[in-house]
């Protein structure tokens, strides 16, 4: 099919003007809809809101509404001024409206009246990250500006120069900062920020949707321990909180803060006209269920919008294919006026000098379009963007509306694009987009009681200030745990108190972002050598192993050598045209069960697992076409992990019921139904099908190998951070989720977008699932299997 999105030819004025371009592209996506085959598979119009106003509160200090108004701010949305006046009554807040709803000035207006009314007050500003904040001082200290007040504001980062760090301590009203130097920057140093602590008025969280998972539960111990040291210096700040849209907002921002709050969710803001399309790639081989390559699809999208001078931002899900799509549209846009460097790559390990230059590069038009991971999805003001690309479900029905929220601003028409990847939860969002508009956004899940990440920040805790006896931390007695820490060598108890007696640094071994902290640090020796990525510990092991091609800003980097003791990995470039995918190889062991249902004649449990995993080979896969063209064994350090579990336990007794399949297609069948379960599970959970790992392994009882495999779904953490627990109390929902995925397929034997391609399950893989799944619901509620596909 040959895509042209028919933009408006000719007049250069008409492309400049909003919304020109988008209204015809939507016009074409619309026309496409009703081909057969079509590959649209909706388009949804959102209609503009005019908003909703109420005058400026009596109670706003003069100074502030002369600043308002001076600024063109005669009103306030409704949710802005119902913030105000339940922050001024004492209450801690949060606010949860959707992307560009002026949620800033829910926090700004509060904080500047205090500040005015007492100039000696304090409030501290916490932004997951440090673009934001940066983004967000330059915000506030606009407002100061025209206040022409005397309130003082800074960022407080890594990359906050050594000499200005203790003017800030001694001269700032205002410190924007993030968690992570909150954790290991301001906390363990609390006595040269005691000015700040023994006046501090409010603390604000912004993106409060971001801190879920094993990061939310991070978060949540270290503001126990913020509370701790506010208490000793004599304050009790004020918490506000703001958040895109999720389904359990109060309980989030209860839950990491140990604190009631109040919700204000009713939305005042403007909105300009937006357009949603669902593009699902077309099926290129029915039988097998392949359809063509979902990054291929994105990028001839993109270029489209790219060649008509549509500004436009292109998320992907994983490192991978963010360095793949760059790699992609620089390719395509070296035959273009506009050049190579009209597309920018954007994510997380990129270094902080070259992303502040991407954005604002982005804001000031210079740059046509980004390819992003997750790291663009928060609010920094990249200015008004046109059109939004999504390559693949982002896993969240919260986390695509955020990314949609880029597009355009209160005025003009703006269009986002979801283009399906073969994954089974894409397949089943593109094919359902009624359940996608008419669900609520998913629950913000975090474990601040995980006892790996409890224990570790109550090691931070003590060396901040000595553990007292019969002192709780958060909800818990800290007898045992400090217990212990003494017989570990960190602790002493002495004069009522536990006090810290180790050498070390806590804070400094703890990343808030992953379990392990060790990052790898990627240095480039084609030339001089010279560092040009930070890569996290998990994706080092798949990302820079010997021989992997690594990706950055579409140039191709082969690793030369891998230093697992230094932490570093040491590329060259080269020029190829494939790059490298991992094989791994896990293992799961049962260490406890917590928990086990009966279902059907198998078992239902949930429990504590070890599970070990090792990187074994590599995969060359060719750009563009994706062929397979080469493989690579590796001997990389095996990586251990006690983590929690949800399996299936399927006896001897059950499997029997099977007299039709043989033992390989009744493997084949569980690794079919494991597909599926994964994915219907992060739908019941609001987490990445990532966050959930998938194993298979043989019970061997009695010292006679039996086939009474166990199919696991565990927390790819760590420790755990609550996923399978939740999953256990939901089995039957799962269940029959599973069923409902692969009846609804339209494939037959198997493909992405149910049980797996037919090459990973056999041919009779999907047929075997069925038959299990029917069986273990026929207690509960029966579903048939499809006919026979062999």
């Amino acid at each position: 099919m040959n895509l042209s999105l028919g933009f408006p030819e000719g007049d250069p004025e008409r492309l400049l003007t909003r919304g020109a371009g988008v209204e015809s592209a939507v016009a074409r996506f619309e026309q496409w809809m009703g081909e057969d085959d079509s590959p649209v598979r909706c388009v949804r119009r959102l209609p503009p809101n005019p908003g909703e106003y109420v005058p400026l509160p009596e109670t706003l200090a003069p100074a502030l509404r002369r600043a308002l108004e001076q600024r063109g701010i005669a009103q306030l949305y409704t949710h802005q001024a119902e913030a105000f006046r339940r922050a001024l009554e004492g209450a801690n807040v949060v606010v949860v409206t959707p992307t560009a709803s002026g949620k800033t000035l829910c926090y700004n207006l509060p904080v500047l009246q205090e500040l005015l009314e007492h100039p000696e007050a304090r409030a501290m500003y916490l932004f997951p990250t440090k673009a934001l904040a940066e983004d967000q001082l330059h915000e506030f200290q606009q407002m100061v500006d025209t206040l022409g007040s005397e309130v003082r504001a800074f960022t407080y980062d890594g990359d906050t120069p050594q000499d200005a760090r203790k003017a800030i301590r001694e001269r700032a009203n205002v410190v924007l900062t993030n968690p992570d130097m909150l954790h290991s920057g301001i906390l363990p140093h609390h006595t040269r920020w005691a000015k700040v602590f023994e006046k501090l008025r409010y603390f604000v969280i912004d993106e409060l949707h971001y801190s879920r998972g094993v990061y939310g539960s991070h978060v949540a111990n270290v503001i126990r321990r913020l509370k701790r040291i506010c208490e000793f210096y004599g304050s009790s700040p004020q918490f506000i909180c703001s958040t895109a849209t999720i389904a359990n907002p109060l309980e989030l921002a209860e839950a990491l803060t140990g604190l009631p709050f109040q919700l204000v969710d009713r939305n005042g803001a403007p909105s300009g006209e937006k357009y949603f399309v669902f593009y699902n790639p077309p099926v290129v081989n029915r039988q097998l269920g392949i359809r063509r390559s979902y990054l291929n699809e994105t990028r001839r999208i993109a270029l489209e919008f790219i060649r008509r001078d549509q500004q436009t931002l292109v998320f992907a899900n994983n490192r991978l294919a963010t360095e793949v799509l760059v790699t992609y549209l620089k390719d395509a846009l070296d035959r273009m006026p506009a050049g190579r460097e009209a597309v920018r790559g954007y994510r997380g390990g990129y270094l902080p000098r070259e992303r502040r230059d991407i954005e604002r590069k982005l804001r000031d038009g210079e740059i046509r379009a980004v390819v992003a991971t997750n790291a663009l999805e928060l609010g920094v003001d990249i200015g008004s963007l046109d059109v939004v690309v999504m390559a693949g479900y982002p896993g969240a029905i919260a986390s695509t509306w955020q990314r949609a929220g880029r597009a355009g601003r209160r005025r003009t028409a703006s269009l986002a694009v979801l283009v399906a990847s073969s994954a089974p939860l894409d397949q089943y969002m593109i094919e359902h987009p009624d359940y996608f508009f008419g669900q609520s956004p998913e629950h913000a899940q975090i474990n601040p009681d995980n006892l790996e990440i409890l224990v570790n920040h109550l090691r931070c805790a003590a060396f901040e200030l000595p553990v007292r006896d019969g002192e709780r931390f958060g909800p818990h007695d800290t007898r045992d745990l400090c217990r212990f820490l003494e017989e570990a060598g960190f602790l002493h108890h002495s004069a009522g108190a536990w006090h810290w007696t180790s050498d070390t640094y806590p804070a400094d071994a703890i990343s808030l972002r992953a379990v392990s902290s060790d990052n790898f640090v990627v240095v480039d020796v084609t030339g001089d050598p010279v560092v040009i990525a930070e890569v996290d510990f998990p994706s080092a092991l798949t990302t820079l192993h010997e021989k992997a091609i690594y990706l950055h800003e579409a140039r191709q980097y082969q690793v030369e050598r891998f230093d697992y003791e230094a932490r570093k990995a040491f590329v060259r470039r080269v020029e190829c045209d494939y790059f490298t995918d991992a094989i791994d190889y896990t293992q799961v062991k049962v260490l406890e069960e917590f928990d086990s249902t009966p279902v059907s004649g198998a078992r239902a449990v949930h429990g504590d697992v070890r599970v070990n995993r090792q990187i074994v080979g590599f995969k060359k896969v060719k750009f563009y076409t994706l062929e397979n063209v080469g493989a690579g064994n590796l001997s990389m350090p095996e990586q251990e992990m006690h983590t929690t579990a949800f399996w299936l336990h399927f006896p001897e007794s059950f499997l029997g019921r099977f007299p039709q399949l043989t033992p390989t297609e009744k493997h084949s069948g569980l690794v079919g139904m494991a597909n599926a379960l994964r994915t219907v599970a992060s739908l019941l959970l609001m987490c990445d099908p990532r966050d959930l790992g998938v194993a298979i392994t043989e019970d061997i009882s009695g010292g006679l190998k039996t086939f009474e495999p166990d199919l696991y779904l565990y927390d790819s953490y760590p420790g755990g951070v609550g996923l399978s627990a939740p999953l256990h109390a939901m089995t039957g929902r799962l269940l029959r989720g599973a069923a409902e995925l692969l009846a609804a397929c339209g494939c037959e034997a198997g493909c992405p977008s149910c049980v797996g391609p037919v090459g990973e399950v056999g041919e009779r893989g999907k047929y075997a699932a069925s038959l299990i799944l029917a069986e273990i619901l026929s207690g509960d509620q029966h579903t048939a299997p499809p006919a026979q596909g062999s």
